[in-house]
């Protein structure tokens, strides 16, 4: 398989996803006639494939031609990911009711001396709750909720606030070092967020 980019993949008969040999772009792919060896071996051409970066090549010497097609598949539409932590705060602001009853959403991107919290919120009582949200919940991140906090208690209208690290999916040590900082974790269904789930009815 020759790609639009110059990759180079070399499939086995059987099928099978994963190519037995493959080079990457950026390459160049030079094509000759076979000499009069390699015909008399049964080879009718020779691809040289080069890296443009490195010294690696790949030479595929081509025996017979059974089919020779090409498929313009159009315009690369590009990668967009699903789920990302954009997506995840937006929906947690719009059901800020995931924290409990009578919670209220403050602001989105609540900006600090060291950067955003992503969400702010107060509980029925009054009292502030900063909410960092990650897709992956690892140390990092609550690292990253205690600066905020530590900044935000020094701000007598807010102080006292406390925080909740929300995730889809949250590290066992992670959520070890929320426990010991007093943080909250809460899980994230990104799907019953998005309401192509419903969680009430799932066998497992």
């Amino acid at each position: 398989m020759l790609k639009a980019d110059g990759s180079v993949l070399v499939h086995s008969d059987g099928g099978s996803y994963k190519p037995l040999n493959w080079m990457t772009s950026p390459c160049t792919v030079a094509a000759r006639e076979a000499d009069e060896a390699e015909r008399e071996a049964g080879i009718e051409q020779v691809w040289t494939v080069k890296n443009t970066k490195t010294a690696d090549q790949l030479v595929i010497k081509i025996a017979d031609v059974f089919d020779d097609i090409s498929h313009d598949l159009g315009v690369d539409p590009g990668l967009t990911k699903d789920g990302v932590e954009a997506h995840l705060q937006e929906l947690l602001a719009a059901q800020i009711e995931l924290l409990g009853p009578g919670h209220r959403l403050v602001r989105r991107e609540y900006p600090t001396a060291i950067g955003p919290v992503d969400i702010l919120a107060r509980t029925p009582e009054g009292a502030a709750i900063a909410i960092e949200i990650k897709r992956r919940g690892e140390i990092d991140g609550v690292e990253q909720l205690t600066r905020y906090l530590e900044l935000l208690n020094r701000d007598p209208l807010l102080a006292p606030v406390t925080g909740i690290f929300a995730a889809q999916e949250i590290k066992p040590q992670a959520r070890t070092l929320a426990r010991d900082r007093g943080i909250e974790c809460l899980t994230l269904d990104y799907d019953a967020m998005r309401g192509i789930d419903d969680v009430d009815n799932r066998l497992f």
